[in-house]
């Protein structure tokens, strides 16, 4: 492999190789040192301890409006009508720093938290059991269209009073959007990104306009309501939100579930022993979290001078967070290669950290159980159709396009 500093990020994560199987590249770089200088200027971070410090240190914001040579990237994107996409970028909650973030989660996390999502498992268990049901006797499906798609996309809509004929438009806007997550030198890619989030905004929008006529139980009326300190959402944080939570609500559970299967499926020991033992399913979720994260890389930009690894980071500077990497790291995980579904203190940063801690992490880890368990208890000779898997273009997001299986 060649030496990083000569290497694009971008195109190494283009690499068709690299996208069928990263994990030889991220080992090849871990290798290579924890922080490593990429050819436009970012820092890569491939290892656990500088990942892990990153993603909670108050000094490193997910906003790019601090990173060195931001007002260049605002004119760019205002003259290629972007403009209203870095707005975006700079004010959703993902993105935000302190205290807007800090108001805006606090407005939704009620409705994530560990409680209210563990009450709505019967629901989701049922979900799993109709979905399973509906293909049973076919004796084989596409594992994404069959459950991993339609489930978190179910329970995200249900939770949002989204109603189930939207289901379809709403899934190609969101494939669209996370398109602007991945690492690019091209801003024309963000075109068809935008054209996404825009939808998906008008949608929400029109959606808000009937539940402030009419509200109802879900999750969209009760943020028209939410007050926090005697301050409410405003109308494009409103928007904003419901955005970010449908499409963050199913895109990585959506590959944790097939990306899981196929793990479970490419170790069939580990599979046999989790069938043996149902009772080991949260920590095998866990594990196939580890091993194969749906969110492979996170960006930060230093607000102030900082250190890692020894080496000066400045304000103003990007370090990429290599997620997957750093989950593979060997002085953190014994084994690191090997998918283990008993793993103790499986300390994976799949989640991220800090204020930015996914905060449907608990939601996510219910139907990963629910719909991994359910799916090889049901069928006990489960077995990937076809050899070759088709994964999906982006490579901040990683997953099957489509898993065929039999049984």
């Amino acid at each position: 492999m060649a030496n990083v500093e000569t290497v694009s990020l971008v195109e190494l994560l283009k690499d068709p190789a690299v996208r069928a199987d990263p994990y030889p590249t991220y080992a090849a770089l871990q290798a290579m040192g924890p922080v490593l200088p990429t050819l436009y200027g970012a820092q890569l971070l491939t290892r656990h301890a500088e990942v892990f410090s990153v993603l909670r240190d108050s000094r490193f914001s997910s906003n790019s409006r601090h990173q060195a040579g931001h007002e260049q990237f605002v004119e760019l994107a205002r003259q290629l009508g972007l403009s209203d996409l870095q707005d975006l970028f700079g004010r959703v909650m993902l993105f935000a720093d302190p205290p807007d973030h800090t108001r805006l989660r606090r407005i939704v996390a009620k409705a994530f938290t560990l409680r209210a999502v563990e009450e709505m498992r019967p629901r989701i268990a049922a979900i799993v059991d109709a979905m399973l049901d509906s293909v049973a006797d076919l004796g084989g499906a596409d594992l994404v269209e069959a459950l991993a798609f339609p489930l978190p996309v179910t329970v995200i809509s249900d939770m949002l009073g989204v109603p189930e004929e939207d289901h379809g438009m709403l899934r190609g806007w969101t494939a669209e959007a996370v398109k602007a997550l991945d690492p690019s030198d091209d801003m024309t890619v963000f075109f068809p990104a935008a054209e996404g989030i825009r939808a998906m905004r008008s949608y929400f929008d029109d959606l808000a306009t009937r539940r402030q006529r009419t509200p109802g139980s879900d999750l969209l009326s009760a943020l028209i309501a939410a007050e926090d300190q005697g301050e409410r959402l405003s109308r494009e944080e409103l928007l904003d939100t419901a955005v970010l939570l449908f499409g963050a609500g199913h895109e990585t559970t959506v590959n944790l579930i097939s990306g899981g299967a196929l793990n479970l499926l490419r170790h069939p020991s580990e599979l046999a022993r989790l069938r043996a033992d149902p009772g080991l399913i949260a920590s095998a979720v866990e594990e196939l979290l580890r091993f194969g994260p749906p969110v492979q890389l996170t960006e930060r930009i230093a607000t102030a001078d900082a250190e890692l690894a020894g080496l000066s980071i400045p304000k103003g500077a990007q370090v990429v967070a290599l997620i997957a990497a750093a989950n593979r790291d060997p002085d953190v995980f014994a084994d690191p290669d090997r998918l283990d579904v008993g793993r103790p203190e499986n300390r994976h940063v799949s989640f991220g950290g800090g204020i930015h801690h996914c905060l449907g992490a608990p939601l996510a880890r219910i139907e990963g159980q629910e719909a991994l368990g359910r799916l090889v208890r049901r069928f006990p000779d489960l077995a990937l159709a076809e050899p070759d898997v088709e994964w999906k273009s982006t490579s901040t997001i990683r997953g099957p396009s489509r898993l065929p299986l039999v049984w």
